[in-house]
């Protein structure tokens, strides 16, 4: 399987973490017994999944699977896993996953600076994410309301303050994938 061109097809895709072969060696983690599995993460909703793969299945770390509305040939089932139930070879690729989606999807993310509100009456979405107290909300809403922000860079360059704003982004995935007492999700599925 190859590298699917995501943007040309309707439906869910998700990147490939870890492919196993000859299943897991701790079968006990999987659902999936003496087949062949793979982990990977939605690139819509940072889903984590673990496949059943057909025998002699072509699928390698990196590879854009659909997941939805099915799956893609070669891949026989699958279902949602929470982070724990990841190989250790897919959480190392999970960091790496997680900022090439958020690279190849910018405007959606810039976005979140955008169009954030109140999630309740005394919290904003931009409370939400890492390092951004109630001096540099109210910065980063000023700022917005002049005009949006197009870019990263944009968002950096007009909001003293607000340093990497990708990383600020990944931070916050990775506490909604790993953390599952979490209130409000911005990223993921609660």
């Amino acid at each position: 399987m190859s590298e699917t061109d995501t943007d040309s097809n309707s439906g869910t895709y998700a990147v490939i973490l870890d492919v196993l072969h000859h299943g897991r060696s701790d079968a006990a983690g999987s659902a999936y017994r003496d087949v062949p599995v793979a982990y990977g993460v939605s690139e819509e909703d940072f889903t984590l999944y673990e496949f059943a793969l057909a025998e002699n299945t072509d699928i390698s770390i990196g590879d854009h699977v659909q997941v939805e509305p099915s799956f893609d040939d070669g891949i026989d089932r699958g279902h949602s896993v929470d982070y724990d139930d990841l190989t250790d070879g897919a959480r190392s690729e999970l960091d790496y996953v997680v900022a090439e989606i958020i690279e190849d999807n910018e405007e959606r993310f810039v976005n979140v600076f955008n169009e954030a509100g109140a999630v309740s009456l005394r919290q904003h979405q931009l409370d939400l994410l890492p390092g951004i107290g109630q001096k540099l909300r109210d910065k980063i809403l000023d700022e917005r309301r002049r005009e949006p922000f197009e870019s990263f860079e944009e968002l950096e360059e007009r909001v003293s303050g607000l340093h990497d704003p990708e990383e600020v982004i990944e931070e916050r995935i990775f506490e909604e994938i790993t953390d599952n007492t979490l209130k409000y999700h911005l990223f993921t599925r609660s």
